[in-house]
């Protein structure tokens, strides 16, 4: 066999016929399984939501599923733990420059967008069975306090928010806790029209506020 032609590759680039790393092939098939976990859960909910069903989705065997992921449990707490971290990341890369105090009403936009689509869906739906499920319940309640934490954080950043003011720290608090409200309003009808007049009102609320 002649050698192969290595001339012009770069050092990390592989030839059509070299073989995929093994820690690249397990780091992309846990990626499809917590795609596909966050894809189940929006569409099907919890009860449908099985590790079989899942890895079908993903296009992986049950076995491999399990070698990832022991339990359902640890499954889906990791597949919202990958949500919350795609829902933070979203959300900066709309302002990459960060601080955007001088469109509110985009920040007001992109914060109630996080909360109507279907990451917050799947989220939801694992909070859900949280609620009746002892051994989730303390993992999820954990998880959902860091992003809590984290997403409050986020939209202090980008509102420009001094929360050494007195009352800020509750509004910006507020403009999050309507946010989640209108993600669960959208669960049942499309409410884009009074969504946008919310916003609006919000938008000009915080620059009041926090001004």
């Amino acid at each position: 066999m002649g050698a192969v032609n290595t001339v012009g590759r770069a050092p990390g680039d592989r030839a059509p016929g070299d073989r995929v790393p093994k820690q690249d092939r397990s780091r992309a098939t846990r990626q499809r399984l917590l795609a596909a976990a966050v894809a189940c859960l929006a569409e099907h909910g919890w009860a449908g939501s099985t590790v079989a069903v899942v890895a079908e989705r993903a296009g992986v065997s049950r076995g491999a599923a399990q070698h990832h992921f022991p339990t359902r449990e640890d499954l889906f707490t990791a597949a919202v733990e990958y949500v919350a971290e795609e829902r933070s990341t979203a959300l900066r890369a709309l302002f990459p420059e960060g601080t955007a105090a001088d469109d509110r009403r985009a920040v007001v936009t992109a914060l109630v967008d996080l909360y109507t689509g279907p990451l917050f869906r799947a989220a939801l739906h694992l909070w859900v069975a949280a609620s009746n499920e002892d051994q989730l319940r303390p993992r999820v309640t954990e998880l959902e306090a860091r992003v809590g934490r984290e997403t409050h954080r986020i939209a202090v950043d980008l509102l420009g928010a001094d929360e050494s003011r007195p009352g800020v720290r509750e509004t910006v608090q507020g403009l999050l806790d309507m946010a989640r409200g209108l993600g669960l309003a959208n669960l049942l009808t499309d409410d884009t029209g009074r969504r946008e007049r919310v916003v609006t009102q919000w938008a000009g609320l915080l620059d009041a506020a926090l001004d």
